[in-house]
């Protein structure tokens, strides 16, 4: 392993690239007529097309090393490629809603840096190094959140702030706490001086960083803001926001339980498990009744933390699933969840689960797309989340947290009902709207193609991911 302190650029030529694409954007854009902004997402699509070439290449070329706090290994090379990923769809999506946009241009590169600084959250190996990345996975979003200028998205905008600052003050303290208590930030020179620092002072820097990281994730207790956000942010930044941060932000956490807290005194496992079985319940709980469809993915987002929490909470023992599981489910969630969220940005007058009644009779493709991301999400086979699901809970069976794996499995069920809720009514005739109410028409605007084809492409990717999970597996 290299030294901390020599910083390798060929090793951070994906994260140059989106660098030097949001400062290429920003320039652009600024020198682009309106009716030509569309040649700024052009030139976006191919800076992130190449930014997912090299870290494909670097996945295969390289192998673990340290580049002056940020650690390159196999989660970092995983959640490169999905947030390279996650963000090519947000920046298509985003054209589908945005074209013509006086700050189009702006959208597009606030996208770019909050997916720079969601990498540098799970690649960070230093606790300077994960503050300063969690400032830039947050800003940026703050302002894509009220973007429209809207009164929701000015709502969601300011809780986001607000909730944002609190809990950065709050992983800042952590950090200070937990070099107080070590006499450095660095993880490896961390864990080998908490065992021998004060229980106490460990134990509240710990929880703080936590707190932090879980609100990036959108998990319990950091999970306020996933509901009025996603429901008054423009439906692309919502599918960003409640899917991409929290790549990074469980990827960080892991790395900061299984390299730094679980070899000490505190019981990780318990305090992550509790943190889970929190998240699954209460979004399950949030959603069960939600008639807005943005408001139940909201829900759904902060109760899929929980599960994914299981894995964080095996790390450190003797799982050998939980970092592979972690990883393939992060990669399942990103996909299933952005195709739930292609299909609302395809139909953006449909705000209610009422307005997709009779979809499959209007667009058969586009409901079978949401029924596959639905189902996915539940953790239905043969989809991706249905085996990263069972990696999880497989791995957490081997922490012996039985419990916990008992809890997620009811939760699972239960979390069926609101699912169906927008499942049935798509196989349903559409009603004679005649004398209904505007909120209860099912809507019959043409579908917008880009998104359209996002919602068909990651179906079937989760379904592709369900198939091939050994092979997938294999290489995490």
């Amino acid at each position: 392993m290299s030294g901390a302190g020599h910083v390798d650029p060929v090793m951070l030529v994906p994260e140059t690239v989106l660098a030097l694409a949001a400062v290429g954007a920003l320039l652009l854009g600024s020198w682009t007529p309106r009716r030509r902004q569309w040649t700024v997402r052009l030139c976006v699509v191919a800076a992130l097309s190449g930014a997912l070439a090299a870290a494909l290449t670097a996945w295969v070329r390289t192998g673990d090393t340290v580049t002056g706090g940020f650690a390159v290994d196999v989660s970092t090379h995983a959640v490169r490629v999905a947030v390279l990923v996650g963000v090519l769809v947000a920046v298509l999506l985003a054209g589908d809603s945005f074209s013509g946009h006086p700050r189009e241009s702006e959208s597009y590169v606030l996208l770019l840096l909050g997916a720079l600084g969601t990498i540098a959250l799970a690649g960070a190996s230093d606790l300077l190094v994960l503050a300063a990345a969690y400032l830039l996975a947050s800003i940026p979003l703050y302002a894509l959140t009220g973007f429209a200028r809207d009164a929701g998205g000015t709502e969601g905008a300011l809780k986001f702030y607000l909730m944002g600052a609190l809990l950065g003050i709050v992983l800042l303290t952590g950090t200070a706490l937990l070099l107080g208590a070590g006499g450095t930030t660095g993880y490896a020179a961390l864990a080998g001086a908490l065992p021998d620092a004060p229980r106490a002072l460990v134990a509240a820097g710990t929880v703080a960083v936590t707190a932090g990281l879980l609100f990036k994730a959108g998990g319990v207790p950091g999970h306020f803001w996933v509901p009025d956000v996603t429901e008054g942010a423009p439906a692309p930044v919502a599918a960003f926001v409640t899917t991409v941060p929290k790549i990074g932000a469980l990827a960080a956490l892991y790395r900061l339980g299984d390299e730094v807290i679980a070899p000490g005194p505190l019981d990780w496992a318990l305090l992550c498990a509790v943190l889970a079985a929190a998240s699954m319940t209460l979004g399950n709980l949030g959603a069960f009744f939600q008639t807005d469809a943005r408001r139940l993915l909201a829900y759904s987002a902060i109760s899929q933390v929980g599960y994914l929490l299981m894995a964080v909470a095996a790390a450190g023992g003797t799982a050998a699933l939980a970092r592979p599981g972690l990883l393939f489910y992060l990669a399942a969630y990103l996909v299933t969840n952005l195709g739930a969220f292609a299909v609302v940005c395809a139909l953006p007058a449909a705000r209610t689960l009422e307005q997709y009644t009779g979809l499959f009779h209007r667009r058969p493709w586009l409901a079978l797309s949401l029924v596959v991301c639905l189902f996915g999400l539940v953790g239905t086979p043969p989809t991706a989340v249905f085996v990263g699901k069972l990696t999880v809970f497989a791995a957490a069976l081997d922490a012996g947290l039985v419990w916990l794996v008992v809890l997620a499995a009811v939760n699972t069920v239960a979390s069926l009902f609101y699912y169906l809720r927008w499942v049935l009514p798509l196989f349903r005739a559409a009603p004679n709207t005649d004398g209904e109410s505007a909120g209860a028409a099912p809507v019959a605007a043409p579908a917008r193609r880009t998104s359209t084809g996002a919602a068909l492409t990651l179906a079937a990717l989760s379904l592709a991911m369900g198939v091939l999970a050994g092979p997938l597996l294999d290489l995490l």
